[in-house]
């Protein structure tokens, strides 16, 4: 593994941490997540067209850039220091990997370039409170989620060749926005089982889609409900189709998700801590900075440390995903998740009564780390997780077993001594 940068990388952080800077402050990011969208289309706009963002793991196929999980980690780091507000994670790591997995090259040629250029944002649906079950990160994906043939969930029916929905799934991230919804539903009744994703356009007669109030406003989530709406196939029908086929693309897609996640957590976190070392040596208590108290020093040391571990941990992530080492997505977004939750602690403690306000926005990356935590978590699941893949706990083989030596026939020429 190299782990320097190369000048490319090194040029998309750069770049796009002077536009982050010069357009998403902590003003502009309170006010974009009150407008209807949830993000400013300005903004996105400008990643779009130039930077690229949401194409930027895309085949120059489809529009896009051709890099891999490395930028888009970078990519991702550098928006979460801002915490800033946009549907790139719904867009980029859930939906046009999901698109590009499955589709059909019809839908590839005619969705993927859209989405790459801007224009077109996509949402992943899936039932209920199962968005982390669904994408592997907690548990075996078996695509009961979904709503396993029973009432609940969101259900399909085939009626006059046609695709009709039928359901409601909760916290759809940036669901009440995005021109473009997946739509995790299951089919098949008793007799053939089955998880199958669905697309569904902006519009559609019968969807019904409401923002939620969720407790992180920088990750906007939706109720999305399926009233008689009619879908199209993610991929080609087919009787003889593979039925693990969506669990192992939903889990392959939550690696890398999850991988984005976490560079997106660290560089929240870094970002808490930097605001958190400049405000302590300017805090002035009986006659001298705060800072300059050795438990300061050491409670702030102590979130350096960890705050580096989880860096080094994402990185290593979206190497393993760019070179096939196997997923290890789910453990680098526990590192970072627990290193955010520390750092933004201790900004809300050190800020003294500021970083209880709701104009600091200390608040604000403390509520990333609990809602992320919730919706992708909890961090104890996804370490368990990682470590049920690495068979860490795996039971020992049996040993064979060991048969004694035969006792050696006695010697006739030998006295025999009766006890």
């Amino acid at each position: 593994m190299d782990a320097a940068f190369t000048a490319e990388q090194e040029e998309i952080r750069r770049t796009l941490r002077e536009l982050v800077t010069k357009r998403c402050g902590p003003d502009e990011v309170k006010a974009a997540v009150r407008t209807p969208a949830g993000y400013d289309p300005a903004l996105w706009t400008a990643l779009a067209e130039q930077l690229g963002l949401p194409g930027l793991a895309l085949p120059e196929t489809y529009g896009g850039v051709g890099c891999g999980p490395a930028e888009l980690a970078l990519s991702s780091e550098e928006l979460g220091r801002a915490l800033a507000p946009s549907p790139l994670f719904a867009t980029a790591a859930l939906a046009a990997p999901l698109l590009h997995l499955l589709g059909t090259e019809r839908q590839r040629a005619e969705l993927l370039p859209r989405i790459a250029a801007g224009g077109l944002t996509a949402a992943l649906a899936v039932p209920g409170t199962g968005l982390a079950t669904a994408l592997g990160l907690v548990g075996d994906n078996l695509g009961d989620w979904a709503g396993g043939g029973r009432a609940g969930g969101v259900q399909a029916k085939l009626s006059d060749g046609a695709w009709r929905l039928y359901g409601q799934a909760e916290q759809v991230l940036d669901g009440h926005s995005a021109g473009l919804l997946i739509v995790a539903a299951h089919t098949g009744g008793f007799a053939r089982s089955r998880t199958l994703l669905y697309l569904v356009r902006e519009g559609a007669p019968g969807l019904v889609r409401t923002r939620q109030t969720s407790l992180d406003e920088t990750r906007p989530q939706a109720r999305v409900e399926l009233r008689d709406v009619g879908a199209e196939l993610l991929g080609a029908e087919s009787d003889d189709a593979d039925d693990a086929q969506v669990p192992r693309a939903l889990a392959a897609v939550g690696d890398a998700a999850a991988t984005m996640l976490a560079a997106e957590a660290v560089g929240a976190a870094d970002r808490a801590l930097e605001r958190t070392v400049e405000y302590v040596k300017q805090r002035e208590q009986f006659g001298r900075a705060i800072g300059s108290f050795q438990a300061v020093k050491h409670r702030l040391a102590d979130v350096y440390v960890q705050v580096q571990a989880a860096r080094s941990a994402a990185y290593y992530a979206a190497w393993a995903a760019g070179a096939g080492s196997g997923p290890a997505g789910g453990l680098a977004l526990a590192q970072a998740l627990d290193a955010l939750r520390t750092a933004a602690s201790e900004a809300v403690q050190l800020h003294g009564g500021i970083g209880f306000t709701w104009e600091h926005e200390a608040h604000l990356y403390f509520k990333r780390a609990s809602s992320d935590e919730l919706l992708f978590g909890p961090v104890h699941r996804l370490r368990g997780r990682a470590a049920e893949r690495a068979e860490l706990f795996a039971p020992p083989s049996p040993e064979p077993e060991a048969h004694p030596a035969p006792h050696p026939a006695p010697d006739p020429a030998q006295p025999t001594v009766a006890v």
